[in-house]
């Protein structure tokens, strides 16, 4: 048990996972796990898990304002709309993650989003697979993480059904984690029944 948080010097006890580069601290003090609702963020965290994919989130974290940049602040209507030349000049950004596959894949996934949008918000599309509320899992031991959940692999297989690639069952359970749709931060880390009381009245 001792194992899953890890106390700082400011006296808090975090997840082991964000150790102590400042900006994962950062990250996993403000943002991981908070519920997330806003549509476009959603579909922002949802392609930086899949850019994720192989390698490690501090990378993506180091890389996320050059992604912003790059995709028009990850707004689905003006990435929909990249070309050939867009790709091209995506591949030779040293600021982001230069797979083809991936680059690629994020404009056939905004187009999927846009699809999702005509009939109902995205965000309500995603907070559906867990009825609007988020699962407070409570966690006490590294052996407990899940990489994947049945909710996450009935999401992936949707999603995939709607057009979108790069959206694994381990890559939708990342997103989940990160977005709020579960709560897995460690039961003795500072942030969980922070978190925990951040959900939207049922």
């Amino acid at each position: 048990m001792t194992d899953a948080v890890i106390k700082h010097e400011d006296g808090l006890r975090r997840c082991f996972w964000c150790g102590s580069d400042p900006l994962y601290v950062g990250y996993h003090d403000d943002e991981w796990g908070v519920p997330e609702y806003d549509s476009r963020a959603l579909f922002e965290k949802l392609l930086l898990d899949g850019f994720q994919a192989g390698l490690s989130w501090i990378t993506i974290l180091r890389k996320r304002d050059a992604f912003r940049k790059a995709f028009g602040n990850f707004d689905p209507v003006i990435m929909a709309r990249f070309d050939a030349k867009k790709l091209d000049s995506l591949m030779n950004d040293a600021g982001i993650v230069r797979n083809r596959a991936k680059i690629e894949a994020s404009v056939s996934n905004a187009q999927a989003y846009l699809a999702i949008e005509e009939k109902l918000p995205f965000s309500d599309y995603v907070w559906n697979f867990v009825d609007g509320r988020p699962v407070q899992n409570k966690l006490r031991s590294r052996g407990q993480i899940q990489a994947a959940t049945p909710v996450a692999e009935k999401m992936s297989k949707d999603l995939k059904a709607r057009g979108f690639r790069f959206c694994g069952p381990t890559i939708v359970y990342a997103f989940m984690q990160a977005c709020g749709l579960v709560n897995d931060h460690m039961t003795r880390c500072h942030r969980h029944a922070a978190v925990a009381e951040l959900a939207r009245p049922g």
